[in-house]
C-alpha cells in the first residue's frame, strides 16, 4: 500500500478536484473497499485517504483499477507501483464503471451499461451511463468525502420521492465506512456516489440567459418561471424536512459566518477595506429585522445549477451547498433568502461577463431579470423576498465572490467589487 500511496502523492496534485494546490499530499489510508470486477485481469478498488498536508485534514475518495504492468494504454494511468502494478483512475476504465453500476442501489437495473466520464468538473467526477440511450443515468462520484449523507443525495432524493418535477429522478447511491481521520479508533459512514436521471442535450440557465442578454432579448418570462420553480422547491423542502426557528442562536451563527467571510475578504482583497463599516452596517440592520423560520435550501444557487428541460421547465441540480462553507453548516436549516440572493448575483454575472467580452448587455437587462425572478418567487411562495435580510445575503455573496475571484480568476474581480460598491451605496 505504501507504493500505491506514493503514486497517489505524485498524481493527485494534478487533478482538478484536489483542493490543496501548490502542496504535496501527506496521505494515509483510512479504508479500502474492493468491488467485484467484471474483468478477471483487473482489480477494482475504492480507496479512502486522508491528506494531512492541510488543516483540517481533507478526506478523498480515489477509485482505482489495478492491472498487470504493460497491460494497458489507458489515458487514466495514475502510476506504476514498485511491484509493477499499473494503477488507473477508476472512472476512465470500463472495469470500474461496470463494477460501480452493479454496486449502486439500482434495483432492477443490474445489466451492464456503456459509460463515459463527463468533462469539465472541478470538485467531483461524473460518469454518464448509456449516454446514447433514451434513459441515460449520471452518477456523481464525490471526490472529497465527509461523514454523513451528502446533502445532494438527501435533498434531491426527498424531492424526487415527493414527485417534484423540478429535480432529476433519483436512481441510487453508494456509501462507505472509513476510519475517522481524527483518530480515536472511531468509524464514520458517508456518501461515495449518487446516481440520477441524466438530461442530455439541454442547456443550463446560464447559457440560456447569456444568449438572451447578448441578443438583447428579454429574459423576464424565463426569470419569472425560474423564481416560481425556486419557490416551489423551497416550499416542498419545508414540507419534507425539519425546519427551525430563526432564534438568537441561529442568527448569531449566521452573523459569525458573515463576519468571518468579511475578515477573510478584507485580508485578501484590500480594495474592500474602505467598505468594512458600510458592510457591517448592512449586516447589523439584517439582524434587527424579522426572519422567517429556517429550512433546508440549495445552498449554492446560481444559473449554472439549473437546466431548461423542454416540456418540463426548470430543473435544479447539485444540492451540495457552497464549497467554501463547512459541510456541517451546509446541512443546517438556513434562510431561503440565501438561495434568492445567489440567483440575483448570477444575473449580475451574466451582464458582467458580457462586458468583459466587449459585448455589453442592455443596461436594464439584469435589473429586469432580477425583478421578474423575485416576482415569480413571491407569487409562488406567498411571502415577500425583499428587504434588509435579502440585502445582507446578497452582499455576503458578493464578498464570497470577491474572495473566489481573487484566488482563481483575478480578471473577474471587477464584477463583485462593482456589485459591492453598488450595494453599499444604494443601501
Amino acid at each position: 500500500m505504501d507504493s500505491t500511496l506514493a503514486c497517489l502523492v505524485e498524481w493527485m496534485p494534478r487533478q482538478r478536484w484536489y483542493t490543496s494546490k501548490g502542496r504535496s499530499p501527506l496521505l494515509r489510508l483510512l479504508a479500502a473497499r474492493d468491488l467485484p470486477s467484471p474483468d478477471p485481469a483487473a482489480r477494482v478498488r475504492i480507496l479512502v485517504v486522508a491528506d494531512d498536508a492541510v488543516e483540517p485534514t481533507v478526506v478523498y475518495q480515489v477509485p482505482l483499477v489495478q492491472r498487470a504492468g504493460g497491460a494497458t494504454a489507458s489515458p487514466g494511468v495514475v502510476g506504476t507501483t514498485a511491484e509493477g502494478v499499473v494503477l488507473i483512475d477508476g472512472p476512465t476504465d470500463a472495469a470500474f464503471t461496470s463494477a460501480l453500476w452493479h454496486a449502486l442501489d439500482t434495483a432492477g437495473h443490474a445489466e451492464s451499461r456503456s459509460a463515459r466520464v463527463l468533462g469539465g468538473e472541478q470538485s467531483n467526477t461524473s460518469v454518464v451511463f448509456d449516454p446514447d440511450s433514451p434513459a441515460p443515468v449520471i452518477c456523481k462520484l464525490f471526490r472529497q468525502l465527509h461523514a454523513g449523507i451528502n446533502p445532494d443525495i438527501e435533498l434531491q432524493t426527498a424531492l424526487a420521492a415527493a414527485g417534484s418535477r423540478h429535480v432529476p429522478r433519483a436512481v441510487g447511491q453508494l456509501d462507505a465506512t472509513w476510519a475517522d481521520p481524527a483518530g480515536d479508533d472511531r468509524l464514520v459512514t458517508g456518501s461515495l456516489a449518487f446516481a440520477q436521471e441524466f438530461l442530455p442535450g439541454v442547456d443550463d440557465a446560464w447559457r440560456v440567459a447569456l444568449r438572451a442578454a447578448a441578443d438583447g432579448t428579454s429574459f423576464t418570462g424565463a426569470a419569472h418561471a425560474l423564481g416560481a420553480a425556486t419557490a416551489d422547491v423551497h416550499v416542498r423542502l419545508a414540507e419534507l424536512l425539519p425546519t427551525a426557528p430563526a432564534d438568537d442562536r441561529a442568527r448569531a451563527a449566521v452573523a459569525e459566518a458573515w463576519d468571518r467571510r468579511l475578515g477573510i475578504a478584507i485580508a485578501e482583497v484590500p480594495a474592500l477595506a474602505r467598505h468594512r463599516d458600510a458592510i457591517a452596517a448592512v449586516y447589523a440592520q439584517a439582524l434587527r429585522t424579522l426572519w422567517q423560520p429556517l429550512q433546508r435550501i440549495h445552498g449554492d444557487y446560481h444559473l449554472g445549477q439549473v437546466l431548461q428541460a423542454p416540456g418540463r421547465g426548470w430543473v435544479l441540480l447539485d444540492f451540495e451547498g457552497e464549497p467554501m462553507r463547512p459541510i456541517a453548516e451546509r446541512r443546517q436549516p438556513d434562510s431561503v433568502l440565501r438561495d434568492v440572493a445567489g440567483m440575483l448575483r448570477s444575473f449580475d454575472y451574466v451582464a458582467g461577463s458580457l462586458q468583459r467580452a466587449g459585448t455589453p448587455a442592455p443596461e436594464e437587462w439584469a435589473s429586469e431579470a432580477r425583478q421578474a425572478f423575485l416576482g415569480g418567487y413571491e407569487g409562488r411562495s406567498g411571502r415577500p423576498a425583499t428587504g434588509p435580510l435579502l440585502d445582507a445575503f446578497e452582499l455576503d455573496k458578493a464578498v464570497y465572490e470577491a474572495i473566489y475571484e481573487t484566488r482563481n480568476r483575478p480578471d473577474w474581480l471587477a464584477i463583485p467589487l462593482a456589485a459591492i460598491d453598488r450595494l453599499v451605496t444604494r443601501l
